[in-house]
């Protein structure tokens, strides 16, 4: 019977792979970040993957790859095998880093499968407590009268923090110093200590920090006020008409994952993020949850990556 029913599916192609789905996971699955714990990506699969432990039976745990702006974990996953045991949690430089790096090993619209698209989180603006300037504008001016002695760290080259910095930079024509390090959390350490002068950053990150007066906020980079942070205005309001910044996570796994583990892992995580605990527990952390099917991820990487193609040009950074 067994050799009719393999005999069978050779034939008319009738097998499908629901088994596959069924028996998923069969062993601990990894969630690959490429920054450093303490980022907006890191909190947020983090708690995703304390969930889907529970949800699978099975280990789901967070693995942080950092460096290249989140191209080496990128590229990890890519070379992973397509079983769904390995994922990528999707960043927002993944649209960024087609056109800010010279050379790339891997192709994020082509090499990787979109699974879901979890949350968006505004940006937040923020100056050590010395730094003389309450408001974007007197941080503008500040920086016109200081030229080159600002200084503003970023989790990374092509990441969300350093692009959003480089928008300001050129919207607002100031000369300021990026210092690039592998995670936001080591950048945000040295504003809280005075080593660096302000930082735009996920609102996740900061609010700790603004809430207890050690970093003093100035501004938001939505186009809207942003939930988490309803009295501070956003740039785009305050200095800087245009300006709109937003990070983004998501879960992407190696090309040729089975369409029914795909299926299957953006079913559980959308039930997740739509749960009322997850929900309440990101909404007070500031993200703005979307959910969706695996296409929703795949259309937003494609139109964040011609959007950030076009302010990467304008901005003339490049990175070998």
């Amino acid at each position: 019977m067994k050799l009719s029913i393999v005999a069978s599916c050779i034939v008319f192609g009738a097998c499908s792979n629901d088994g596959a789905a069924q028996n998923y996971p069969a062993k601990p699955v990894r969630l690959v970040n490429g920054f450093l714990p303490g980022g907006a990506t890191d909190i947020i699969g983090r708690i995703i993957a304390q969930k889907l432990t529970v949800a699978f039976g099975q280990t789901v745990a967070v693995e942080n790859r950092p460096g290249s702006g989140g191209n080496i974990a990128a590229e990890s996953v890519v070379r992973a095998a397509p079983d769904g045991h390995t994922l990528l949690i999707a960043f927002t430089g993944l649209a960024i880093n087609p056109s800010l790096y010279t050379r790339m090993n891997y192709n994020p619209q082509k090499d990787l499968a979109p699974v879901v698209l979890m949350a968006t989180v505004p940006l937040l603006l923020a100056v050590h407590p010395s730094v003389p300037a309450k408001t974007v504008g007197e941080l503008i001016a500040l920086a016109k009268r200081r030229p080159g002695e600002l200084t503003f760290p970023s989790s990374g080259n092509g990441s969300s923090s350093h692009l959003g910095a480089e928008l300001f930079r050129v919207m607002a024509g100031i000369d300021v110093v990026h210092v690039p390090y592998k995670g936001g959390a080591q950048g945000l350490i040295d504003l809280v200590s005075g080593s660096m002068s302000f930082m735009i950053n996920p609102v996740p990150e900061m609010l700790p920090y603004a809430r207890s007066d050690r970093i003093r906020a100035l501004a938001t980079t939505s186009r809207e006020r942003a939930p988490a942070a309803p009295d501070l205005p956003t740039i785009h309001e305050a200095a800087l008409p245009g300006y709109e910044m937003g990070s983004w996570s998501g879960i992407m796994a190696p090309l040729g994952t089975p369409d029914e583990i795909i299926a299957r892992l953006n079913t559980e995580v959308t039930k997740l993020l739509r749960s009322t605990e997850v929900r309440n527990q990101l909404d007070g952390l500031g993200y703005i949850i979307l959910a969706g099917p695996p296409q929703a991820l795949s259309s937003h990487l494609k139109a964040e990556t011609e959007k950030w193609a076009v302010v990467i040009k304008a901005a003339g950074t490049r990175i070998d």
